[in-house]
């Protein structure tokens, strides 16, 4: 179950209302909801190699790499790309956040590598990459490549012979999409009013509540400049952190 945009809303509205600490704007609000999903989001990569270098126990809900890896399965998914024939490269879905797997008419996985190996790689007739064992290069866009260049990532999968989109899908990590506390105006009192229809849900396992609640309420004690918010959410970050990592 996700995190409920509104819930989070009002209970920070509710604490700093509490406290007499100033308002947060219902942009305001979507703004740092957004970033502190991806730092919460992104903390999971960190989080997850760390467990990776500890022993687990066998507990099947005290596993923290399982855990871990149950928080980041939600953004786990696969997608198509589409071939740049000018560019001759092929571009991944435009959500991705860190690449999986690239595979070949469903069946093959490609191997990556980088400029330099696949240089050597290439020279050999015994070693150069074939519709059997394709390759790939994941590259960061450069301005000026042919075709229409987006800013993603470009793969370039070898041979070239390989160049219909339809054959080469991917196993990704999408980035969480933007959070949005929607609503209307009321008219007669000239509030807002919450409008689930328009609103975007964090897309956190629900369990992340406090953590999420408490880094806005840091982000939020700088724009209403209290020093003593940003204080107090700052050391419960902080302990919640060194708890999960201990």
């Amino acid at each position: 179950m996700a995190i409920n945009v509104n819930t989070v809303y009002t209970t920070v509205l509710a604490i700093l209302n509490k406290e007499q600490r100033g308002y947060l704007t219902p942009d305001e609000f979507n703004k740092l909801a957004t970033q502190v999903q991806l730092d919460v989001f992104e903390n999971y990569f960190e989080d997850m190699n760390q467990q990776l270098r500890v022993p687990q126990t066998d507990n099947e809900y005290a596993n923290r790499q399982k855990n871990v890896d149950n928080l980041i399965s939600i953004f786990k998914t696969i997608g198509a790309t589409t071939y740049d024939g000018a560019g001759g490269y092929f571009l991944a879905p435009s959500d991705v956040h860190r690449i999986g797997t690239v595979i070949y008419k469903s069946e093959k996985e490609l191997q990556r590598l980088d400029r330099n190996d696949f240089l050597h790689v290439n020279l050999s007739p015994l070693t150069k990459p074939t519709e059997q064992f394709p390759v790939y290069l994941y590259e960061q866009a450069t301005q000026g490549t042919g075709g229409a260049d987006t800013g993603q990532p470009h793969i370039y999968v070898y041979p070239t012979s390989i160049n219909n989109a339809n054959d080469i899908t991917v196993s990704y990590i999408r980035k969480p999409a933007d959070v949005v506390w929607g609503f209307s105006v009321n008219p007669t009192l000239n509030n807002y009013v919450y409008n689930a229809a328009s609103s975007v849900q964090f897309e956190l396992d629900n369990t992340e509540q406090v953590e999420v609640i408490i880094r806005i309420l840091a982000y939020a004690g700088v724009i209403i400049r209290d020093p003593q918010i940003v204080q107090v959410a700052q050391q419960a970050i902080q302990a919640e952190e060194v708890n999960s990592k201990s």
